[in-house]
């Protein structure tokens, strides 16, 4: 990849200032990635847009990434919006990780990398990973890389404490505080620092390099970010669990680690780290290195990851008119009662809840298909322009379940959207048997691309506002 030289960073003063000023002025936001054996996605560099746009609208950005359980890439240039959408309406993936500081970086221009970029893939529901590559472990061959970036200073000093590069670390994270802020990513968010791998049996080496990351630890801690670390499976990743067991107390700890190891397995386990270790909330995994993927027509370059931080990919509980019952397995016609023929009560109930919270239904919540329920239903046909009859079918349970706002949403997904989305599958398709949790995993994904399929539409397993569009006219087949 093409490689831009950028001028000097600020001295150490002087960034502190800097930072000490940003920090004082703005909100923040989260990207990252890295690879690990070769120079891949790496990157980031804040613009001149962020001195120009307003402090509040950086400041209402989420922190990222959250709580999450899913599929991320990284890439080293942030894509432009173009390649964004399309991937976000396409991919499997919901993360995104890209370089935002740090000297030793491959790509150091980020023509796209701006606050409304932040802003935008926030927004959309993108969980962010803001990465920095800064200096290196002193045995990495393959660093300093330029003539204005530095290797993590190896002294051990006269406490043999390895007192200089635990201040390299810090200053590292006042850097990248000052870049991330610019970026507006708020505080809160996890940001990632890039160590690439290295002798581990070289002692000054790693011995210094754990210093420098308790440095950027505990002052990433002091500005409110939360500490991320991404390291190769056998060389920092091994070296900071080992520190964890073996000497605890002796250094401050990242709270995130992102494995690289390429192994191909979608999870955040690897043999060189303790199952006991950064569990639960604490894990992100690069489980496949650098490659093509195509989605939507747009091809990138990327490194593949899955992610398990903060409390996963959860959802709020709901309480429906008073604690109604809305979500079953399968949803079955509702008629008339008539002398061989009952509705089932729970379900008539649920429908009576439904056309109540559309102001349609203004009886008791009896269970019972009466004249006021059959009137709220061809009320509620007639609106969404479906054919009106007594009846309540499968099509209208499909139309109504799923009816509201038309996220894009896939694997990773959580909340309101996602449990409209397994119940309307669930009317839809006969045997689905979805759990209607509001999570958006591996189940909901099967069940939406068979649906997919059958209506056909592209069986992509991500709901998209076609997606919804086809919902809301009760397609089955």
């Amino acid at each position: 990849m093409t490689r831009l030289a950028r001028p000097r960073r600020l001295r150490p003063v002087l960034a502190t200032a800097l930072s000490a000023l940003l920090v004082a002025t703005a909100g923040a936001v989260v990207v990252a990635s890295a690879p690990d054996t070769a120079d891949t996605a790496e990157t980031g560099t804040a613009s001149t847009e962020a001195a120009v746009r307003p402090v509040a609208a950086r400041a209402a950005n989420p922190a990222t990434p959250g709580d999450f359980t899913g599929y991320g890439f990284d890439q080293c240039l942030a894509p432009d919006q173009a390649k964004m959408d399309a991937w976000l309406a396409h991919s499997p993936f919901l993360a995104v990780g890209i370089y935002i500081s740090g000297d030793s970086r491959a790509c150091r221009s980020q023509p796209n990398l701006t606050p409304t970029w932040i802003s935008t893939q926030l927004a959309k529901g993108w969980r962010l990973l803001p990465i920095t590559l800064g200096p290196q472990a002193s045995c990495q061959p393959r660093f300093p890389r330029y003539d204005d970036d530095r290797r993590i200073d190896p002294t051990p000093g006269k406490n043999k404490t390895y007192g200089k590069a635990r201040k390299m670390g810090r200053l590292e994270a006042v850097s990248t505080v000052a870049d991330a802020k610019a970026l507006g990513i708020v505080p809160g968010s996890t940001l990632w620092y890039d160590l690439e791998g290295y002798d581990n049996t070289n002692t000054h080496c790693r011995e210094s390099a754990l210093q420098f990351l308790s440095g950027w630890t505990r002052k990433l801690h002091a500005l409110d970010y939360v500490s991320g670390v991404y390291s190769s499976a056998s060389s920092g990743i091994k070296a900071l669990d080992d520190a964890r067991v073996s000497r605890p107390g002796k250094f401050v700890l990242p709270d995130r680690l992102w494995i690289a190891r390429w192994d191909g397995v979608a999870n955040t386990s690897t043999s060189y780290l303790r199952e006991d270790g950064w569990r639960p909330g604490g894990r992100v995994k690069q489980y496949r290195g650098g490659h093509d993927e195509t989605w939507g027509g747009v091809t990138i370059n990327i490194d593949s990851n899955f992610l398990d931080v903060g409390k996963g990919s959860v959802a709020a509980r709901e309480s429906r008119c008073g604690g109604v019952n809305v979500s079953f397995r399968r949803y079955a016609p509702i008629r008339r009662a008539s002398a061989t023929y009952t509705p089932g009560a729970k379900q008539v109930k649920a429908l009576q809840c439904l056309l109540q919270e559309r102001g349609l239904y203004r009886g008791k919540l009896n269970g019972r298909y009466n004249p006021k329920s059959v009137a709220a239903a061809r009320a509620w046909q007639q609106q969404a322009g479906l054919a009106v009859r007594d009846a309540f079918l499968r099509r209208h349970w499909i139309a109504l379940l799923s009816a509201g706002s038309t996220p894009v949403l896939k694997h990773g997904s959580a909340g309101e959207g996602v449990r409209r989305l397994q119940r309307a599958l669930n009317a839809a398709q006969d045997g689905v048997d979805l759990r209607v949790n509001g999570v958006f995993a591996g189940s909901t994904t099967t069940a939406l691309k068979a649906w997919q399929s059958r209506v056909g539409h592209t069986a992509s397993g991500v709901a998209t506002p076609a997606t919804w569009r086809l919902l809301a006219l009760g397609k089955r087949r």
